[in-house]
């Protein structure tokens, strides 16, 4: 179990650089701001270019107002798709260990070789999936302990009512496991269209362009580089959390622990039904 357990310490941990990354860029993008603004503040009049404030202000709200509208869509849109996925994820992980104990009660000759599968159903999660779906590549493929997992089933013949009640719980939490699995890396290539990108972009551009004509060579430069600053930061750290919740196996930390917790279990487990035997897959739930 060193193996698999050593891919992840927490589900909610993120990679060091990503916040590195994220206080840069921020920093970048308010310094340019605010070099901008001061660079035509230099031949602004006293008093801005607008003659009337309260005009420009209001205009300005208009444009904040619907940026926080389109935001608030998107932040919502992206947050459900990643408690979706980190849902997914748990409920797997607990239908992984259901289904273990569901082979304890299935007919003898396949018992021993779904319970083993089982495991390296989980082993496979954790070291050959989850690296998919850092990467994006997860939808287009398909878990082969799911389908070992469903051919050693076809050799199943329930004869006693035990056995009977058993293989039809198998069947429900195997379509449990694949709903959540199927959750679990709806996320991973992100739900948020390249469009919608753009035009929050755009939209963020055209508001600093506007914030440049509020320059007043009458007011103080720290004063403005504040004004101008404080902007920057705002939308540059939203814009964060929209690509944080987007891609939740990257730079939104998501790991396998459930999977990994389930597993320290299911060896456990293993322990206490006497099944001591190899497995037939490495520690990565790679086929031995």
């Amino acid at each position: 179990m060193a193996g698999p357990a050593a891919h992840g310490a927490t589900s909610h941990r993120r990679d060091p650089m990503t916040y590195v990354w994220t206080a840069i860029i921020t920093a970048v993008v308010a310094g340019v701001a605010i070099a901008a603004l001061l660079f035509v503040r230099r031949t602004a009049p006293d008093g801005g270019y607008f003659h009337d404030g309260d005009r420009a202000a209001g205009v300005f709200g208009v444009l904040a107002t619907g940026f926080a509208i389109v935001l608030g869509f998107v932040v919502f849109l992206a947050f459900e798709s990643f408690d979706q996925s980190r849902s997914g994820a748990e409920t797997e992980a607990v239908l992984v260990t259901q289904q273990f104990k569901t082979a304890q009660f299935m007919p003898a000759a396949v018992r021993s070789d779904l319970q083993d599968d089982v495991v390296c159903y989980g082993r496979s999660v954790i070291a050959v999936e989850w690296p998919q779906m850092e990467n994006g590549t997860a939808g287009d493929r398909f878990n082969p302990w799911g389908v070992e997992l469903f051919r050693v089933l076809e050799r199943a013949d329930p004869k006693t009512a035990i056995e009977q009640s058993a293989f039809d719980k198998w069947l429900d939490q195997t379509n449990d496991r694949e709903i959540a699995r199927n959750d679990r890396i709806h996320g991973a290539e992100g739900v948020i269209p390249t469009a919608v990108w753009i035009a929050l972009v755009l939209i963020a551009l055209v508001i600093f362009g506007f914030m440049m004509f509020f320059a007043d060579s009458g007011e103080r430069r720290r004063v403005q580089a504040v004004q101008i600053g404080s902007v920057a930061v705002m939308i540059v750290v939203t814009l964060a959390v929209i690509r944080v919740l987007d891609t939740p196996f990257g730079s939104g930390g998501l790991k396998p622990v459930a999977m990994q917790r389930a597993l320290q279990l299911l060896e456990q487990s293993r322990a206490v039904v006497g099944a001591s035997g190899a497995l037939p897959c490495d520690a990565d739930g790679r086929a031995t």
